[in-house]
C-alpha cells in the first residue's frame, strides 16, 4: 500500500522548488595524503542559508569533513530543483569522480535511482527516499517524534488554544508531523486545535510568510511549519506570537518567538556512511532513525518558556528514547478529523502504518489537498 501511495506522490509532487542550481562548493583538508581521497558529493534542494533543511545537511557535510579530514573531499551543489535538473546534477557529480553521493530531498529519489543504474561503482544515499538498489541506500529521520515533543511545549504555551501549521505537501512525512504535533498538544491541553494551511511548495518564503500572517489573524498564537525557509519564524517574531523552529535552531532570527526547535542531526550518519565506503563495508539498506539514534533532537528553548515546561519536554524526550513513549500509541481510540477510528484503543501504529499515513487526526482543522 505504501509503495503505491508513495509512488503516486512522487509523480504528483514532481515539482520545482527553486531555480536550477549552478553553484557548488568543495572542501578538503590541506594535508591531503598522496593517495586519492574519497570524493563525496551533496545535492541541496534550496539555497544554502543560515538555518533550515539545507543548513542541517550542510552541517552534516562539515561534520563528516571534520571527522574524516584528508580522507575525504566533499562538495555540494545548492538550489537544485527536483526532477530533470536534479538528474543532471547528480549525473555530473558521478562523472566528476564522486564515489559517494547524498541526495537529501524526497523528489530526488527517482533521479538518484536513474543515475545510480548508470554508475554501479558509485554509492548513493537517498535521504527521505524509500527505494533501494544494490548501490542506493535510503535514510530518513523520525521527524514526528520531535513534532510530538514540540506539541507538548505548544500545548503548554498557547493561551488561545489555537495553533497554526504551515505545510508543504500532504505526503505521509508531513501528515505524520501534523498529527504528532496535534497529539502532543492535546496530551497536555485537550482543548487545543491546529489549523493547517497547505502551500504545495517546500520553499517559497513569501507564501510561507503570508500563510503565517493569515493564521495569526485567525486567533492562532503559536505556529509550526514544514517548509524550507525561516519566513514563518520571522512572521511570528514580528507579530509577537510564538513558534516552533524546524530543521535548525532559529533563535537568531526569532529570539522572542521561538519556544523550541526540532532539529535534525545528520553528521553522525554521513560520517558513518563515508567511513563504510572507505573501509569497504558499505552496504545498501534503509535507516529510519529518531530520538534514540540522535537523529532528532528537541531543545533550544526560547526565553519565554518556563523551566517546568522545558523539563517536561526533555523528560518526554527521554521517554521516547527509551521506548516508554510512542507518539502514535493509543490508550483510548484515536479518531481522524472525519470521525473514523485510526488507532484502536490499546494499539500502537507500526512503521508500515506510519509510513502510509493518509489522514489528519481529530483536532486538526484542515483537509488533505494537493
Amino acid at each position: 500500500m505504501y509503495k503505491n501511495l508513495a509512488a503516486t506522490l512522487v509523480a504528483a509532487c514532481a515539482f520545482s522548488l527553486a531555480p536550477t542550481g549552478a553553484f557548488s562548493q568543495s572542501s578538503q583538508a590541506k594535508d591531503a595524503p598522496k593517495g586519492e581521497p574519497l570524493k563525496v558529493g551533496f545535492v541541496y534542494v534550496a539555497p544554502l542559508s543560515d538555518a533550515g533543511w539545507v543548513r542541517q545537511h550542510e552541517e552534516g557535510r562539515l561534520a563528516m569533513q571534520a571527522a574524516l579530514g584528508s580522507a575525504v573531499q566533499t562538495s555540494y551543489v545548492e538550489n537544485v530543483a527536483e526532477g530533470p535538473d536534479a538528474e543532471r546534477v547528480i549525473r555530473d557529480l558521478a562523472r566528476q569522480g564522486n564515489k559517494l553521493i547524498f541526495t537529501p530531498s524526497f523528489g530526488y529519489m527517482e533521479p538518484t535511482l536513474k543515475v545510480a543504474a548508470e554508475f554501479p561503482d558509485v554509492k548513493f544515499e537517498s535521504v527521505t527516499g524509500y527505494k533501494t538498489t544494490p548501490n542506493v541506500a535510503a535514510a530518513n529521520a523520525r521527524y514526528y517524534e520531535g513534532r510530538y515533543l514540540a506539541g507538548i511545549a505548544a500545548g503548554r504555551m498557547t493561551t488561545s488554544n489555537m495553533a497554526g501549521y504551515v505545510a508543504g505537501f500532504p505526503i505521509p512525512e508531513v501528515l505524520q508531523g501534523i498529527n504528532a504535533f496535534t497529539l502532543g498538544m492535546r496530551s497536555v491541553n485537550p482543548k487545543a486545535e491546529v489549523k493547517v494551511v497547505w502551500l504545495n511548495a517546500w520553499f517559497d518564503p513569501t507564501r510561507e510568510r503570508d500563510a503565517a500572517m493569515t493564521l495569526f489573524n485567525q486567533n492562532v498564537d503559536v505556529i509550526a511549519f514544514h517548509t524550507g525557509s525561516t519566513a514563518v519564524m520571522t512572521a511570528a517574531q514580528e507579530r509577537g506570537k510564538l513558534a516552533v523552529a524546524y530543521h535548525s535552531d532559529m533563535r537568531k532570527i526569532a529570539p522572542d518567538a521561538q519556544i523550541a526547535a526540532v532539529t535534525h542531526q545528520w553528521g553522525d550518519y554521513y560520517t558513518r556512511r563515508a567511513r563504510a565506503v572507505l573501509d569497504g563495508t558499505w552496504k545498501s539498506g534503509t535507516v529510519w532513525g529518531g530520538v534514540k539514534d540522535g537523529m532528532i533532537r528537541v531543545g533550544d528553548f526560547g526565553s519565554k518558556v518556563p523551566k517546568a515546561v522545558q523539563q517536561e519536554v526533555l523528560a518526554r524526550q527521554k521517554d521516547i528514547a527509551s521506548g516508554k513513549l510512542h507518539p502514535f500509541a493509543a490508550k483510548q481510540a484515536v479518531l481522524d478529523n472525519e470521525g473514523r477510528t485510526v488507532i484502536a484503543a490499546g494499539q500502537t501504529l507500526n512503521d508500515v502504518q506510519i509510513l502510509g499515513m493518509n489522514w489528519l487526526v481529530a483536532g486538526v482543522q484542515g483537509k488533505l489537498s494537493h
